[in-house]
């Protein structure tokens, strides 16, 4: 399973990356146009009989907007990542 995180930065990163929406993809923050590289990364990365079991999970804390998640579908129906788990979160610090 491969993992998008969405959602504001924590209160200890807001001074460096701001209160907005962000995505972070392996650890990185990242644009929504770079997540169908991204993918295309990840499945080239697996073993050809796996690329087509890969899913992608979006995780998204309880504040994201429906927006940046219809954004982020979009970018992964282009880039032919169709299997996707949704997970929401909340957060208990700020």
């Amino acid at each position: 399973m491969r993992y998008i995180y969405v959602g504001t930065p924590t209160a200890e990163f807001r001074k460096q990356y701001g209160a907005e929406t962000r995505i972070q993809l392996n650890d990185q923050f990242a644009e929504v146009k770079e997540i169908g590289e991204y993918i295309i990364n990840e499945r080239s990365s697996m073993k050809e009989s796996d690329q087509g079991l890969m899913t992608v999970s979006i995780k998204a804390d309880k504040e994201t907007r429906m927006g940046i998640i219809a954004d982020i579908k979009q970018e992964l129906r282009r880039a032919y990542a169709l299997k996707i788990s949704y997970a929401a979160t909340q957060r208990t610090s700020y």
